[in-house]
């Protein structure tokens, strides 16, 4: 559900103002926001929103207006610049975890900035990415190994939900104790609630719980040191790099940000093939189409929909807009990349599209450190699915879906599929759309495949 705002092409500053704001929000819009962002694009590079906890905004559409929002130098994303106004409602942390937990680098500006995101870029550096690719497909494939027999599966719960944490931990140096314990549902600290949300205790608990576990892990970094980035980290605060903060900041985002992000776009991706069989037979039958393809599918639903929080420190005017020292701006990143006049036939999915020059990890000195490695997991994923699920079709119909309802992102939390066990051969589908067939409720090669696995007793 949203209210449009008048048309104009450029908004004027007092007009803007008094606009009554678009709701950001609403089932139609997290199942498909591109027609609000065509909307929204024709109308201006910027426009007054509402979200969900009742906090208002600036949002930024169009790819030029994107891009230079990106790479403005007045615009900051430190925290104590939000005024009260923006404070009294938007969906962040409550105190202390906020002050504890929310001084990472999506939330500092430089100099502060340069010098903490410096600690972690190693880490993530391509090389290092492209020579652990091996154990990455490991991983895959040993999730696979659980399911690939069944006939169906949830490609959340099953794989898109722990694939992208087992590489983290690899690439971060989180011990397998750790890994063990982490408790996805921590996860779900990235989709703040207002205060006056109802779900606000389960939020503050979950906060607590992951709070005890990165003092935990300090303490073991601290005993049992060794090269990883986890260490390198916990050595920097003992010397004084970093404060107490920061490393429980950073550790967070590490933890939470740097899987969450990942798992919904591979379920993003996921949908958007099954949406176009004629583009996941082609995957099947030729992988070197891989890199290309991930490329677009990251433009053509970019899971990191909005960016987080900007502000001015002073009134500014943005695009004909006058903003108010403190307000929020976001940028919507997906608006960007459907932009038609940056991309040709931009609703359309593309794997022969070049160049992409997409903005899904962002753009200037907030672009994604761990761009190359969610590069690598999402065309390891995406190439093992296709390639040991033969025939994948969705198994409920497409408006059943659950859409994540965090304010950021998109994503599903849940994505049954059925698929060909056996002797189907990789690379081979039924004609028809997937989820036609699904919306139809008629039977497939897809449905004879779950009554075959029902017959047999296999598990999901």
């Amino acid at each position: 559900m949203h209210r449009p705002t008048p048309s104009s092409d450029t908004a004027d500053p007092i007009t803007a103002a008094a606009m009554e704001p678009v709701e950001l929000y609403g089932a139609d819009y997290k199942r498909d926001p591109a027609p609000l962002y065509a909307e929204l694009r024709a109308r201006g590079p910027v426009h007054r929103v509402r979200f969900p906890s009742g906090v208002c905004a600036w949002l930024v559409t169009g790819y030029d207006a994107a891009q230079q929002a990106l790479t403005d130098p007045r615009l900051g994303k430190h925290h104590s610049r939000g005024n009260a106004a923006w404070r009294a409602r938007a969906s962040i942390m409550p105190e202390p975890q906020h002050s504890q937990l929310q001084v990472h680098l999506l939330h500092q500006d430089p100099p502060r900035h340069t010098a903490m995101r410096r600690m972690v870029t190693d880490a993530f550096a391509p090389q290092r990415v492209e020579a652990l690719r091996p154990r990455f497909q490991e991983m895959a494939d040993a999730l696979l190994d659980r399911f690939a027999d069944a006939g169906r599966a949830d490609l959340v719960a099953d794989f898109a939900a722990h694939f992208p944490f087992r590489v983290l931990a690899e690439v971060i140096g989180l011990p397998e104790e750790f890994a063990d314990r982490f408790d996805r549902d921590w996860g779900k600290v990235v989709q703040p609630v207002g205060p006056a949300d109802p779900g606000r205790p389960a939020y503050e608990a979950r906060l607590r719980g992951l709070q005890q576990y990165i003092a935990a892990l300090v303490v073991h970094k601290r005993h049992a040191p060794g090269g990883d980035l986890l260490s390198r980290l916990v050595a920097a605060r003992d010397a004084g790099g970093l404060t107490p903060e920061e490393l429980d900041s950073m550790l967070f985002q590490l933890l939470v940000a740097g899987q969450e992000p990942v798992t919904n776009q591979i379920t993003t991706a996921l949908v958007t093939l099954l949406r176009h069989p004629d583009h996941l037979a082609a995957l099947a039958a030729r992988p070197g189409l891989l890199p290309r393809a991930v490329e677009e599918l990251l433009r053509h639903d970019a899971a990191f929909e909005l960016t987080t929080w900007r502000f001015f420190a002073e009134d500014s005017e943005l695009h004909g807009s006058r903003i108010p020292a403190g307000d929020s701006v976001i940028v919507s990143l997906w608006a960007a990349n459907r932009d038609p006049r940056r991309f040709a036939d931009a609703d359309t999915l593309d794997f022969d599209r070049s160049p992409n020059p997409h903005l899904a990890f962002g753009q200037g000195i907030h672009f994604c450190p761990g761009a190359a490695l969610a590069r690598a997991e999402l065309q390891i994923a995406l190439g093992t699915l296709v390639r040991r699920l033969p025939d994948l079709r969705l198994a409920v119909p497409e408006d059943e879906l659950p859409w994540v309802p965090a304010v950021l992102a998109r994503g599903v939390n849940s994505l049954p599929v059925t698929y060909g066990t056996g002797s189907a051969a990789p690379g081979r589908y039924a004609a028809g759309c997937p989820m036609a067939a699904a919306r139809a409720g008629q039977p497939s090669n897809a449905a004879a495949a779950t009554d075959a696995a029902d017959a047999s007793g296999a598990a999901c």
